[in-house]
């Protein structure tokens, strides 16, 4: 999911803050419906992918609640790992992006 970004500054980070509290909402309704499931239909492809959702969503609510924090905090769009600022245009893309492009790559291999 893309993040269309057209404000620069306050106004910037002011509609980060929306789209990920939004996407935090969404997310946990998401979570909350595959917690409830209780149908077990004994079909292991079933409880597998039921897993994997729940632990892609998982992911996403924390990915979205650490961005959340680096932007209370003023340290969001920099990267964790060298400081420098994370371009625009990959934090549309990736709006809980943590890394620039060359320390995410160093930081998966």
């Amino acid at each position: 999911m893309s993040l269309q970004i057209e404000r620069p500054g306050q106004d910037r980070l002011s509609t980060v803050r929306s789209w990920l509290s939004e996407e935090f909402a969404v997310q946990t309704a998401r979570l909350k419906d595959l917690t409830e499931i209780n149908a077990d239909t004994g079909d292991p492809a079933q409880a597998h992918d039921r897993a994997a959702m729940l632990a892609a969503t998982r992911q996403s609510l924390d990915q979205i609640t650490s961005a959340l924090r680096r932007i209370a905090e003023g340290t969001y769009g920099s990267c964790d790992r060298c400081s420098t600022p994370i371009p625009a245009e990959r934090l549309e893309v990736l709006p809980h992006a943590r890394f620039c492009v060359p320390c995410q790559q160093k930081h998966h291999g």
